[in-house]
């Protein structure tokens, strides 16, 4: 006899109602029925599933192994029915599914709010990374269907078979600074006043490569150490005075740290949207650059400072 999604009900209504009679009574059989259907399970299975005296039926550890698994597998099938169900009703509704990819920067999350308000009935999968080239190799490979990506100045973004890249935005380079530092209440620094500081960045890709380094060098000094650690403890080091950080114009405001703007300036970062030119279409990309502007308009809504600095900065922003 193989053994069947039916028997294992049989067995946990056994062990739940712990009585092959009124475990009979609650699946509509005879006792005698049950009884025996339940001696071909145990067959099948090769042991004693039930110790049953005049007291009831409790489990053998045979029976405890294989209550265990059913009460595992039960559930499992009934949510693989229910999902199956949704799916197969679904018809004509919006079944699509957008795996978007990110690395440091403002706007997935708004990207995945206002996709998700335009098409409710989409999934929407992100995925967050360090690397830029990471993301555009998932890209190359099928396995992302966009990318958001910032480069430094006027850099290119990666390369990869198939994958373009459109222009989002041109933002300058602040930095971030603990809120009681004697330059935390200017209009803008100048990156030689920074000469003796010591900085700290998250890792991956940023401008604290060759850009940064050649921005220093232009302004008269060399860098001094560098920590490399998570954003959350990168902020704990700018608040406690330990160092000082780069950041994007629409850092999320918080307690203890000020992102104030350098004085002409030495550093960009150009935001990007890429894509696969062989899955997607050129009426879906510009509805997913779309989303990502009106993403990127949200933050600058939340950050004044950098709305004010634009006023004064033509061709920064939205591109």
């Amino acid at each position: 006899m193989e053994l069947e999604l039916r028997h294992l009900r049989v067995i946990c209504t056994v062990a739940d109602t712990g009585s092959v009679t009124k475990a009979a009574a609650r699946l509509g059989l005879a006792q005698p029925a049950l009884t025996a259907q339940l001696n071909r399970i145990e067959r099948a299975l090769g042991g004693t599933l039930f110790e049953r005296d005049r007291r009831g039926s409790r489990p053998t550890p045979l029976g405890e192994l294989v209550l265990a698994r059913a009460r595992m597998l039960l559930p499992a099938v009934s949510e693989l029915r229910e999902e199956a169900a949704r799916l197969a009703n679904s018809a004509g509704e919006d079944t699509a599914h957008y795996r978007i990819g990110a690395t440091n920067g403002p706007m997935l999350g708004g990207l995945m709010h206002h996709l998700g308000a335009a098409r409710p009935q989409a999934r929407i999968s992100p995925q967050s990374s360090w690397s830029a080239d990471e993301l555009t190799e998932l890209v190359a490979a099928g396995r992302l269907d966009y990318a958001l990506v910032g480069v430094c100045g006027e850099s290119a973004p990666p390369v990869a078979a198939g994958v373009r890249w459109r222009l989002l935005a041109v933002d300058p380079v602040f930095v971030l600074l603990p809120e009681d530092h004697p330059l935390a209440d200017k209009d803008e620094v100048e990156l030689s006043d920074l000469a003796e500081a010591r900085w700290s960045a998250t890792p991956g890709d940023g401008c604290f490569g060759d850009c940064f380094a050649a921005a220093c060098a232009r302004a008269g000094f060399a860098p001094r150490d560098l920590y490399e650690t998570d954003v959350v403890s990168c902020v704990d080091l700018v608040r406690s005075g330990d160092a000082i950080a780069l950041c994007q114009p629409t850092f999320r405001e918080m307690p203890g740290v000020i992102p104030v703007p350098i004085a002409g300036v030495p550093l960009r970062w150009r935001q990007f949207i890429g894509w696969h030119s062989g899955g997607q279409s050129p009426d879906e990309v510009a509805r997913l650059a779309g989303h990502a502007l009106s993403a990127y308009a949200d933050v600058l809504a939340r950050s004044p400072r950098y709305t004010d600095w634009l006023a004064g900065h033509p061709g920064f922003g939205m591109s």
